[in-house]
């Protein structure tokens, strides 16, 4: 692959790298304690299984983009890595869907279950973690788009073939 070719695709991966790696880290701290009546209210990320999976897979894909930085992609492994990319992809879909499911419960609540808002009370959490969430779509819309430029590679190089 040419350095016409690689830079672009080295562009994208830094600033995936960037926003998944923010994304965690951001939602990772997110952290606010409130007292009301009396009673002491703590949101944290680790309280819920959808942040920590939104957690670790960015974190993940952040190590993997690193890695992947340095890798050379021809050949065997530049079809591993396209393999991967799209793995990755999914995954980052995955958790930005649970993630984005209980930040909903959370903003809006769920009237039909009995569950309260709870951004009201802990607003700094909830802006928090919006950020972070905000930042995992960035990650994932910049693997898309690596995705196509690397489809749309592929399908120049097979039809000048």
């Amino acid at each position: 692959m040419g350095l016409a070719n690689r830079l672009p695709i080295s562009l994208l991966r830094a600033l995936a790298l960037g926003a998944t790696l923010a994304a965690a880290i951001l939602v990772a701290t997110s952290r606010e304690k409130v007292y009301l009546f009396g009673l002491t209210l703590e949101a944290k990320y680790s309280d819920t299984p959808s942040f920590k999976y939104f957690v670790i897979t960015n974190i993940i894909a952040s190590v993997y983009s690193l890695a992947v930085l340095f890798l050379p992609l021809a050949g065997l492994l530049g079809q591993v890595i396209l393999a991967l990319d799209v793995a990755f992809t999914m995954l980052l879909t995955s958790s930005i869907g649970a993630a984005l499911a209980i930040a909903q419960v959370g903003k809006k609540g769920n009237t039909a279950a009995g569950w309260l808002p709870i951004c009201d009370q802990v607003p700094r959490y909830c802006h928090h973690v919006e950020i972070g969430l905000i930042l995992g779509f960035v990650g994932l819309i910049i693997y898309f788009v690596i995705l196509l430029y690397k489809v749309l590679n592929i399908s120049s190089f097979l039809s000048k073939s």
